[in-house]
């Protein structure tokens, strides 16, 4: 594996709880690459326990909304563990701030991997949880890992859908998608030519005052105390250009309808991302699969809303499925 250098500082963007025991780890997945991410124990725990691997939101960092989750779920008593996926925070991989459908599924199984040779975690009780982006490639590895035994999928986006087809859509035509290809592919060999990788930018800053009110939400996630993180992409220069490209051409969730086991879709009433859960869910089937709708809720009220995030809820779907 890699030697990755990890920060032992906490240097998250929420308080260190008092009830669970925090330690920082490496996994690695099956494409090499050597994972970081935080262990969140409950103190006190005896025994083998349920556990849950957290990623997300996409272009965040372990230290934001998914280490907030994370470390909430472990003062359930849930033994859970908060990852930078591959190419970004302190996790490992070149080139650095690339995202890829295939190895960030791979970066939730290789979780579930780590997760099910732990000696204090009970391998038939292994959940994931995946923020924004990360909630579709969660959904996604629940299609792959018959050893994931329950998914939340929060705030979802569908990246597939959303680089192939714009935001609601409206860049669903084959003349749209050509542009878009044309010029990241342009920007591929001005890459090769420079040998390095033009970022797209993170959450727009200056913030212009005609922004949709979704991107001003953002902003006032990642570029304020609230929850920015100097490892954040989102929080900086984003990432590389080229790293739609490979979304455009390998939709995620082609098999969501055989997932088997549990699955909760929560979402915002009022998130502009609404609709990525809700054509989500009316792929899944069985009785196991369930949509819960926040009233009044943002797409990022969901990163750290504490009186939003329906944490309870969250608990009981695990308590109940993870058995």
């Amino acid at each position: 594996m890699e030697n990755l250098k990890m920060t032992n500082d906490w240097d998250k963007v929420f308080p260190k709880s008092d009830k669970v025991n925090h330690s920082k780890i490496t996994f690695h997945n099956r494409y090499g690459i050597t994972l970081a991410a935080d262990m969140y124990v409950p103190k006190n725990a005896a025994g083998r326990l349920p556990a849950i691997a957290v990623c997300g939101p996409f272009g965040a960092v372990k230290e934001q909304s998914s280490g907030l989750y994370a470390q909430t779920m472990a003062e359930y008593g849930f033994l859970t563990l908060a990852f930078d996926p591959s190419f970004t925070g302190e996790s490992g991989g070149m080139p650095r701030y690339v995202a890829s459908p295939d190895i960030n599924t791979e970066d939730f199984c290789a979780a579930v991997d780590f997760l099910s040779v732990q000696k204090n975690v009970d391998p038939d009780r292994i959940g994931i949880i995946g923020i924004c982006g990360w909630g579709g490639m969660a959904i996604n590895a629940a299609a792959l890992d018959t050893r994931i035994k329950a998914t939340v999928a929060s705030t979802m986006y569908d990246m597939t859908r959303v680089n192939a087809n714009g935001y609601f859509d409206s860049e669903n035509t084959e003349a749209a998608r050509y542009e878009k290809k044309k010029t990241m592919n342009a920007q591929r060999t001005q890459d090769y030519k420079n040998e390095t990788y033009a970022l797209a930018g993170g959450v727009v800053d200056p913030l212009p005052e005609d922004a949709p009110q979704f991107v001003k939400d953002y902003y006032a996630y990642y570029k304020t105390p609230r929850g920015y993180h100097p490892r954040s992409l989102n929080s900086n220069n984003g990432w590389n250009v080229t790293s739609s490209l490979s979304f455009m051409n390998m939709p995620i969730l082609q098999y969501s309808h055989e997932i088997r086991s549990a699955v909760l879709l929560v979402h915002g009433e009022k998130a502009h991302s609404r609709y990525f859960s809700e054509t989500a869910y009316q792929k899944l089937t069985g009785d196991n699969k369930e949509l819960m709708l926040i009233p009044g809720a943002s797409h990022v009220d969901l990163y750290d809303n504490m009186d939003m995030i329906p944490f309870e809820k969250l608990r009981s779907f695990f308590a109940e499925y993870l058995i």
